[in-house]
């Protein structure tokens, strides 16, 4: 039971961890425009197969 309890912590400890530190990269980017706006998780271009500076949809797969 105490191994389920430390790990239930541990994992509570990293995801409020992970928010502080989007909120001071938030914090940052506001502070330091010069640098651009503060990217989003899933914004922008990842996985989805740019082209140039947009993302690929459905339609432009079907036609490569």
């Amino acid at each position: 039971m105490g191994t389920y309890i430390l790990a239930t912590g541990v994992i509570l400890i990293v995801l409020l961890g992970w928010v502080a530190v989007q909120h001071m990269a938030r914090l940052f980017a506001v502070k330091h425009p010069e640098f651009g706006p503060y990217p989003e998780d899933g914004g922008g271009c990842g996985s989805c197969g740019c082209i140039g500076d947009r993302c690929r949809t459905d339609t432009d797969k079907a036609s490569t």
